[in-house]
């Protein structure tokens, strides 16, 4: 499989390479070269979820990785299902969160670790990444005890939810956790400056596990395939998808999906009140505001990262970024959406709901409609059963943690700071 750089095309790797580098030259996204139809997309359909994943990274990164050694990989990643509840006649969730850490996060995690376990050699790695909720306890589990891999994780201090928080910053060990006093963009922008730092780098054999790293997005490009073999016929006729859209990650996942030949009709990018896509999409000028705290705290991102894989992929396909879905939901209509969906016996989360909600919004009477649900209603316990106005189940995932102190560090929006920590590791 050969990449190249979104901002310096001279810089072109391989997955191995791709992998372990995670950022090219000028923070720049590696994007793959070719991005080759599946053939018979019916017999992938016919599979079960590790068969089918295996034959896509297969057919996507090419000999790198033997089949048999893929199967083993992909075997180890993906030990849960992902299965597609219905919530009405016409409407669909994928359920994402029944993996360790009860969000969608733990396919692209999970497969990154094995990944790189299979590639790194004898020099330490230190994985350093941001996290606005879920990403984090996906990769802290995903790594946790693996040797000679250290894991520094950045988060905005106050700003997830507190048994988000517990899941992954009281494992200790090789896992370092810290709260920034920011938001969400101030974590990632020092992610990026540490990639920029060629003796931090090369001293601590840096690497970063947010969605910016390859391995993540090629193994969230299966759970659609995965959605969509779960569907009647009828129901795969005019598909609309929507995907809750932080730093885009997901949904650059579900297009690539849908460049390999994977017929859904199309895509809804449904965010919260942080809305630079949509306001992009609108009048066409790239104008990020200040990060907003908001219900569905993992969207709460001004600036993502994957927008310009998404650009470049539309520009690759002769796609026009006008038939792409786009729209905003207020915490006052995630509200009204999380009631709604409770009354039809569906239990969601606002990330989820915003999904929900936009689909709603834009579904026309001859389609049929799918959400991605990424995370467990019970990781945020306290606003959806204040929104609901009842208690909720707790899986013993989170039950087990909610209970442990955290161990996490508190420092301002300091790069020099996080550097400084990261050479003493």
């Amino acid at each position: 499989m050969n990449l190249y750089n979104l901002k310096d095309s001279s810089e072109q790797v391989n997955f191995q390479q791709a992998v372990k580098q995670g950022l090219g030259r000028g923070q720049g996204l590696f994007f793959p070269e070719t991005i080759s139809p599946l053939e018979n997309i019916d017999a992938l359909l016919a599979m079960n979820l590790v068969d089918r994943s295996t034959e896509i990274l297969s057919h996507l990164i090419g000999d790198e990785l033997s089949k048999e050694m893929l199967h083993s990989i992909v075997s180890k990643a993906f030990t849960f299902a992902a299965p597609v509840k219905k919530v009405t006649d016409r409407i669909s969730a994928l359920e994402l969160f029944h993996g360790p850490t009860l969000a969608f996060k733990d396919f692209g995690g999970r497969f990154m670790a094995q990944c790189l376990a299979h590639f790194k050699d004898d020099g330490r790695i230190t994985i350093l990444t941001a996290t606005s909720g879920d990403t984090g306890a996906a990769v802290a589990h995903a790594f946790y005890g693996m040797d000679n891999i250290d894991v520094v994780i950045l988060y905005p201090k106050g700003k997830i939810s507190p048994l988000q928080e517990k899941l992954f910053c009281t494992l200790g060990g090789n896992i370092t956790t810290i709260a920034i006093e920011g938001t969400f963009d101030d974590c990632q922008a020092m992610v990026k400056q540490a990639f920029d730092d060629q003796e931090l780098k090369k001293t601590i054999g840096l690497n970063s596990a947010n969605s910016i790293n390859i391995s993540r997005l090629l193994a969230q490009i299966c759970y659609y395939f995965e959605a969509f073999a779960q569907l009647s016929v009828a129901q795969r006729e005019n598909l609309v998808v929507s995907v809750p859209s932080g730093n885009f990650g997901d949904l650059t996942a579900g297009l690539l999906a849908k460049s390999l030949g994977l017929p859904i009709k199309r895509f809804i990018a449904a965010t919260n009140e942080n809305d630079t896509v949509p306001r992009y999409l609108q009048n066409g000028h790239w104008s990020p505001k200040t990060t907003i705290a908001t219900l569905s705290n993992a969207m709460d991102v001004s600036q993502p990262n994957n927008w310009p894989r998404i650009e470049e992929l539309f520009a690759v396909k002769g796609w026009s970024l006008s038939e792409l879905g786009y729209g905003k939901i207020s915490d006052a209509e995630t509200k009204v959406t999380l009631v709604e969906m409770d009354k039809l016996g569906y239990l969601c989360e606002p990330h989820g709901a915003i999904a929900y909600r936009e689909l709603t919004n834009q579904l026309k009477d001859n389609e049929t409609g799918l959400f991605l649900c990424t995370a467990h209603p019970a990781k945020f316990k306290e606003s959806v059963e204040a929104i609901l106005g009842r208690g909720i189940f707790i899986p013993e995932a989170l039950a087990a943690r909610a209970d442990l102190a955290l161990l996490s560090k508190e420092f301002p929006a300091d790069f020099a700071k996080v550097r400084e920590l990261l050479m003493a590791l």
